[in-house]
């Protein structure tokens, strides 16, 4: 990878866009090109376009969307569609115009039909109905693919997908009510090892399955692909189906998560589960053959990977705590 090419990184301070930052770091990339929100917002065409006029990078990771777990897809789903297809919209347009050859787009697994066949395979993609819970997101997910295999098909640029599994780690979003599976079972777990609590509540029968990806892993594959010169890509993919899945090829029930979690966490209550609320998609595993193919594979097991998002967490903890008593 040349050191001396310009890349942007939008989504920067988010939990996927802070960990590609970290990997192009590592990789030795001098000039990495961020904004934050305030700086620039990414539904805003007439600013996207002024931003990429100046700082014309070489290559762009387009890490920034509108996220969140079952709740929030159900009580957003406005914003959760209008705002993501605005970024990418926005972003892959004005790339292009300012002459970017070479583009990622992340998407999200529940791209894929809420019954797809296990593992789910690239093919997999538009082929029935997707998960009620979160459609709006995955539909806005599945127009940013289809918006850069266009502008590859029509201008002739490097534009490439990659579809991760459920991410976790440093930066993620432990809200109690907005943040996804894991952020969201670590502060439970956690609130009640502080209280003392004899049983933690998990939503739903803890039947369904999924798979879990350290967020730094996902970060080092998005480099590892952008890295793949442009003809092994092509021969690995097909012009109208060249996203990439990105994964650990494991699963596990959300039961099972809950007792890894317990145990990163350090708490030695029981379970419950609230079987009115939703499960979500019975089973979400990717195929992730291809990317092994493609010579990259998952290094970080998933209990080490609890242990140092927990850590995360209290670290989380410990700032707003400082931050309170400074105010």
């Amino acid at each position: 990878m040349n050191a001396d090419r310009r890349i942007y990184v939008a989504g920067h301070r988010g939990m996927v866009g802070s960990a590609i930052v970290r990997s192009l770091q590592r990789q030795g990339i001098r000039s990495i090109i961020t904004r934050t929100h305030a700086e620039l917002d990414l539904t805003d065409q007439a600013d996207v376009r002024a931003f990429f006029a100046k700082e014309q990078p070489d290559e762009v990771y387009l890490a920034a969307a509108r996220v969140g777990g079952i709740h929030a897809n159900n009580t957003y789903p406005a914003e959760f569609i209008y705002s993501n297809l605005m970024v990418q919209n926005n972003v892959v347009h004005e790339a292009w115009r300012a002459g970017v050859r070479r583009l990622l787009f992340l998407g999200s697994s529940c791209i894929y039909p809420r019954l797809a066949p296990q593992p789910m395979t690239e093919g997999a993609l538009l082929l029935g109905k997707l998960e009620p819970t979160n459609e709006p997101y995955a539909i806005a997910k599945i127009a940013g693919i289809k918006l850069c295999e266009s502008y590859n098909r029509q201008y002739g640029t490097d534009y490439r997908s990659v579809m991760p599994t459920n991410l976790y780690g440093p930066g993620d979003n432990y809200h109690p009510e907005n943040s996804h599976v894991v952020p969201a079972m670590i502060r439970r777990f956690h609130e009640a090892k502080l209280a003392n609590a004899p049983f933690v509540t998990i939503w739903g029968t803890g039947r369904a399955k999924r798979e879990f990806l350290y967020v730094d892993d996902m970060a080092e594959a998005c480099v590892h692909t952008m890295s793949l010169p442009r003809e092994v890509y092509t021969a690995h993919t097909q012009p109208m189906e060249s996203h990439i899945n990105v994964g650990t090829g494991e699963d596990l029930s959300i039961g099972e998560l809950a007792l890894l979690v317990a145990e990163a966490v350090g708490y030695s209550g029981g379970l419950r589960y609230d079987t009115s609320k939703p499960d979500g998609t019975p089973r979400k595993l990717l195929d992730v053959s291809l990317l092994h193919k493609l010579g990259w594979k998952a290094t970080t097991p998933l209990r080490e990977g609890l242990a140092h998002a927990y850590s995360d967490f209290l670290a989380q903890q410990a700032h707003e705590l400082e931050a309170v008593a400074a105010a």
